[in-house]
């Protein structure tokens, strides 16, 4: 980094060239991990606005876009605002002391005050980069998370979170169309994604629901103003042997606004205002939850595509039973089949071919049906639906699971249970 020394007979001459100095060297700190952001991109945009605090994140953007432009007042009046609308936003506390720093020094990297702890600034430059580096990453609007096929008409919208990018995107349920609607920045487990079992510090990956909505007035202050439970372990977890509990959507302590990206114990952590936010919208066993390492967004015509298969997957079930032929069902279930309550495949047969023994007729429907792509695998989709049955004068009705596999180029039933 260049620094220059400015002769005191050329002090007011020098005091632009100064600022505009030590300006960059703040901007190149923070671009250092910022490189290959194309522009100042469009801030997110909150479901609800509030005129009473500016979004912080906002805020940030615009002191750097400050400092790109070499204007360090305007920089540290936006963080001066910052920290006077979150002062327990300790990386805007952070901030606002290296642009205060920069009066009297040039400075090469972000949190150069001393004798500061190291772990802490090390929590605080990982926020930094998570929150700023989504503009980078950030999806195209008019692309769409690839796991979400398909959801009910009555689901009105789907979190997506994304552990690599530190974020959680909210979409929109419009008459089977998905459409964008906010997205926060979030924290994950110490030791990231792939929860396998009880204490391993680590976030389910997969598809999930709200499970209840808890108020912060039930809550220690740890979980800041409230918690949105989700079904882990789900049917898939317990397939493949995962366990523990208690993994939750929650806010922060009163204390804090934030935390770091990798801080809990599993859970996935918000700020106590977007919690807020987000808490009004969801709907307790209807708001689905995907958790995945890295979301993939695609154009509608590729997710067209992918839910039409999901969907004919179904139906081709569906005309098999109503065939009357248990062989013919039977040819949808994969020899690996996983049973869910010691229901071999063997037995699952048995049962098909007693059902439909001597019916002269069934009649099924296939209503409110959900799909979706299991995060991070291309060969599982995650097929629920409501399964009306009439056999005879007989009605039944049951909501149905089923996890189909693709074997070399067949998809088959790896698993299915009513729930």
């Amino acid at each position: 980094m260049l620094c220059f020394r400015v002769k005191p007979a050329a002090q007011a001459a020098a005091t632009s060239v100064r600022m505009r100095v030590i300006s960059c060297a703040l901007l190149i700190a923070a671009c250092s991990w910022l490189a290959g952001v194309p522009a100042f991109a469009e801030p997110r945009q909150p479901q609800s606005a509030s005129a009473a605090k500016p979004d912080p994140e906002v805020l940030l953007l615009e002191v750097y876009k400050d400092l790109g432009a070499n204007r360090l007042r305007q920089a540290q009046a936006k963080a001066d605002a910052l920290v006077a609308a979150y002062p327990t936003f300790r990386l805007g506390q952070l901030i606002r002391g290296d642009l205060l720093l920069l009066h009297t020094r040039p400075i090469s990297t972000l949190g150069a005050a001393s004798n500061a702890p190291e772990d802490k600034l090390k929590n605080l430059r990982d926020e930094a980069r998570a929150r700023l580096k989504w503009l980078k990453e950030k999806p195209d609007r008019n692309l769409v998370p690839r796991p979400v096929l398909q959801l009910r008409d009555d689901q009105k919208q789907v979190l997506v979170v994304d552990a690599k990018r530190s974020r959680l995107y909210v979409y929109e349920n419009q008459r089977g169309r998905l459409k964008f609607s906010t997205d926060y920045y979030i924290s994950q487990g110490k030791l990231g994604i792939n929860k396998l079992k009880e204490g391993d510090q680590r976030t389910p990956v997969g598809v999930y629901y709200i499970t209840q909505r808890v108020p912060g007035v039930k809550l220690p202050d740890f979980y800041g103003t409230g918690a949105l439970p989700i079904n882990y372990p789900n049917e898939w977890d317990k397939l493949n042997g995962r366990s523990g509990s208690g993994i939750w959507l929650h806010g922060v302590p009163s204390d804090s606004y934030s935390r770091p990206p990798l801080s809990s114990d599993g859970c996935v952590v918000l700020t106590n205002t977007d919690l807020n936010e987000l808490y009004q919208s969801v709907e307790a066993g209807k708001t689905p939850v995907v958790i995945a390492d890295h979301v993939e967004f695609v154009s509608r015509a590729k997710l067209e595509s992918e839910r039409s298969l999901a969907n004919r997957l179904v139906s081709e079930w569906r005309r098999d039973m109503e065939s009357r032929d248990a062989a013919r069902v039977m040819a949808n279930y994969s020899r690996h089949y996983k049973p869910e309550r010691g229901e071999s495949l063997q037995t699952l047969s048995g049962k098909y071919e007693k059902i439909l023994k001597g019916v002269k007729s069934i009649s099924m429907q296939i209503k409110d049906a959900t799909f979706f792509l299991y995060p991070g695998r291309d060969d599982l989709i995650v097929s629920t639906f409501t399964q009306e049955t009439a056999i005879g004068k007989s009605r039944n009705s049951v909501r149905k699971r089923q996890y189909w596999a693709r074997e070399g180029g067949h998809w088959k039933i790896i698993s299915e249970n009513n729930l």
